[in-house]
């Protein structure tokens, strides 16, 4: 089996968790409970069935509960990343965990549901990984494959993995899963404060340093409330 590029994943878990109100008026978003288990189990199962050892947990909405319920884990030991202050987004989130993180790590969202394909998710972005061509190695489905999904997509492919945005007035074939394989080089000369991982992936695409692979997996949507009953049939198997 391929060796995995990192023994680290950041799981971006400090949002307001606003599109899955009225479940996050009293909770955190990474607690909401989908198939039995908070959607951040969900997460922080996956890497453990991969070997991830590590998981660096950022904390800002109700953080004391998520806080207590992720350091409770032994598989991956987690550390948590503070941000109770100031909400940091995407971006300023990472910068501020980078501390934490070795180069590369992983880095997924919170509320990310996936059933792996042949090899997990992070095999699949290890073995494809190219640390003096990559920034950035995005985990990206195609609509067949991303259950509740309905939007125009977020990307364009080329057959050697660059990507580009979707263009106006189309549709582009790939979606972001939220998984990437982050190089600490992404984050040099980053702004201060909050802002989002976007500002550095379109300097990536300028330099052509920001590279996509195709999930073979099953992915689903969970980020409001009426997505959770059809991603619990469907990992049901009903």
């Amino acid at each position: 089996m391929t060796k995995l590029a990192s023994d680290t994943a950041m799981i971006l878990a400090a949002g307001l968790g606003k599109r899955m109100r009225p479940l996050t008026a009293s909770q955190p978003k990474p607690l909401v409970r989908v198939a039995g288990k908070a959607l951040i189990d969900h997460a922080l199962d996956r890497l453990a069935d991969a070997g991830v050892a590590r998981a660096v947990v950022n904390v800002h909405y109700l953080a004391d509960a998520l806080e207590a319920h992720v350091l409770a884990r032994q598989n991956p030991a987690v550390t948590v990343s503070d941000e109770r202050a100031q909400l940091l987004e995407t971006g300023g989130g990472m910068v501020k965990a980078l501390p934490l993180l070795p180069d590369p790590f992983f880095a997924l969202n919170a509320d990310n549901i996936w059933l792996d394909g042949p090899k997990s998710a992070f095999h699949d972005l290890s073995r494809r990984w190219d640390a003096d061509t990559m920034d950035a190695l995005l985990l990206v489905v195609p609509h067949a494959r991303a259950m509740n999904f309905a939007g125009p997509g977020d990307f364009h492919m080329d057959p050697l993995g660059h990507v580009t945005r979707r263009r106006a007035g189309r549709i582009a074939p790939f979606i972001f899963t939220g998984i990437q394989l982050v190089s600490h080089r992404l984050l040099r000369d980053a702004p201060q404060g909050p802002f989002s991982t976007n500002i550095l992936w379109n300097r990536a695409m300028e330099e052509g340093r920001l590279f996509g692979i195709s999930f073979t997996g099953q992915w689903f949507e969970v980020g409001t409330p009426q997505m959770i009953r059809p991603t619990e049939e469907a990992l049901s198997g009903g």
